[in-house]
Parts: C-alpha cells; sequence; structure tokens
C-alpha cells in the first residue's frame, strides 16, 4: 500500500471512553437548540464587530435602571451574554476537534480509497486465472461509464 496518510488503533476501553464522554456531553447540553435554515437567515447576528456594541449596552442598561422598561429583560439578556461567553470557549475546542476528525475521516478513506485501488489493479492482473473473473467484473461497475446525453439539435434558424 503506497498511501498511509493515517493509522489509528481505539481499543474498546478507548471506544467505551469516547462514547461516554459523548453521552456526557450530550446529557449536558441538552438545552442546545437546532436552528433551521431558514431561521437562521432571519436572525440578528452578533459577529465580532457588534460584541463590543452588545456588552456596552447591556453594561449602560444596568448602570442606568431608570431607562429599562419593565418588559425588558435585561436580566436575561445578561444571563445570555454569560452563557454565550461560557459556551464560545468550549466551542471553539470543539470546532478544532471537529476539524481533526472531518481530516481523520477523509484521510482514512483516502487511504481505503487508495488500498481499494490498487488491489483491483492487482485483481485485474495477478487474478487472472484464478477463478476471480466473474467477481472482479462485479466490482468493475464502480468504472462502468454512463454515456452522456447528446442536446438534441436545435432546429437552425429560418
Amino acid at each position: 500500500m503506497t498511501q498511509n496518510l493515517i493509522s489509528l488503533n481505539f481499543s474498546e476501553a478507548d471506544l467505551a471512553a469516547i462514547d461516554g464522554a459523548l453521552a456526557v456531553l450530550e446529557d449536558k447540553l441538552a438545552g442546545l437548540i437546532a436552528l433551521t435554515p431558514e431561521q437562521r437567515r432571519s436572525l440578528a447576528k452578533m459577529g465580532d464587530k457588534s460584541e463590543a456594541f452588545c456588552r456596552q449596552v447591556l453594561t449602560l442598561l444596568a448602570q442606568n435602571p431608570g431607562v429599562v422598561p419593565a418588559n425588558f429583560d435585561l436580566d436575561e439578556a445578561r444571563r445570555d451574554l454569560a452563557n454565550f461567553d461560557t459556551l464560545r470557549g468550549r466551542f471553539v475546542r470543539m470546532r478544532q476537534l471537529m476539524e481533526k476528525v472531518e481530516s481523520s475521516e477523509t484521510a482514512l478513506g483516502s487511504d481505503v480509497m487508495n488500498a481499494a485501488l490498487e488491489g483491483y489493479a492487482l485483481l485485474k492482473v495477478s487474478g487472472k486465472g484464478q477463478g476471480l473473473e466473474a467477481l472482479r467484473q462485479s466490482i468493475s461497475a464502480r468504472f462502468a461509464h454512463r454515456a452522456r446525453a447528446v442536446p438534441a439539435a436545435s432546429p437552425p434558424n429560418a
């Protein structure tokens, strides 16, 4: 095998610990929500530039309670900001971990695909006369090329 981008070896204990950690995360983060794409598009976003604005407004409102109407829940807004700060650091760590998981999954898939392609080439060359022709042909469907639909010629303009 010419390509080996990654080699992993998870023990049963490792997998049990990982699954347990994921179960704890799912349990402890049960209050998180999943927004639909439509909901995401319709929401006001607090980006890097507007974060300072939001923090200043909440601070000024807390310092000037006389301007805050009774139906404005400043305490909830301040709890939201505190939870935002709490999640942010963990989110960065999880995002970095997910990037590694995604890269590792891609590398493992590539390693497997390259090994399978090399193996298929071996079957084509070395498998002749070994009673493998029918099996090799059955897996060759992956390489079957479909004819492209030829667009109908448009009639010439008169």
